[in-house]
């Protein structure tokens, strides 16, 4: 499945936004927060520059194999810096996709998880990390053995989004999942409403000739 195109799609910044200014009628692109990976980028850089200067001993009093260790910490975090570095343009690509139509978390597989399938949308938190939990309807919950992704992230037949490593704080998230959600159901209601009622028109008009 795939994200419904209607709608605009816009993406939220690293710095946190709040709820108020979210439009659950539009598409909603979260992705992951970068400024843990440019702290790690920027001690890799300091450690890389420290090591530099043991091989060319700018220091004096650490040993006789300072510049053995000089060499061979630029090489490491060298390396992992440069490593870190070419990650960071994949990071701000988009993991959760919240619309009005459903949710999907790429951190947990590709699938695409309509609103019509989530019975109900909780919250809780483990280890002070807080999740959101979306309990499935039995036809999803009967599916999930065929959805490796899904089952292995799912506990208890419910199905968990962890809210760390978001660019976009929790309660932001909770709110627009559940205000989808809602509209979701609100819809569904009002189309089974209008399918009644044009089948007992239809029904009377057939009974009337």
């Amino acid at each position: 499945m795939h994200a419904h195109p209607e709608g605009l799609a816009f993406a939220v910044a690293d710095s946190r936004q709040s709820a108020a200014s979210i439009d659950v009628s539009r598409d909603l692109e979260i992705s992951r927060c970068v400024t843990q990976l440019r702290l790690l980028v920027a001690a890799g850089f300091a450690m890389t520059l420290f090591s530099a200067s043991l091989a060319f001993d700018w220091w004096e009093g650490f040993g006789d194999y300072d510049t053995t260790l000089g060499y061979a910490g630029v090489a490491l975090f060298g390396l992992v810096t440069c490593r870190l570095i070419w990650m960071l343009p994949a990071e701000r690509g988009a993991v959760v996709v919240v619309t009005p139509y459903g949710i999907r978390d790429l951190r947990i597989g590709n699938q695409f998880l309509l609103w019509d399938s989530i019975a109900e949308i909780s919250a809780e938190e483990s280890r002070g990390h807080h999740m959101i939990v979306l309990t499935p309807t039995p036809a999803l919950r009967r599916q999930l053995l065929s959805i490796p992704d899904l089952a292995r992230c799912a506990r208890n037949d419910r199905i968990v989004i962890p809210s760390e490593g978001l660019a976009t704080d929790f309660d932001t998230l909770l709110r627009v999942c559940r205000d989808c959600h809602a509209a979701s159901l609100a819809r569904a209601a009002t189309q089974q409403d209008e399918r009644g009622t044009q089948g007992g028109a239809q029904g009377f008009a057939v009974q009337a000739s």
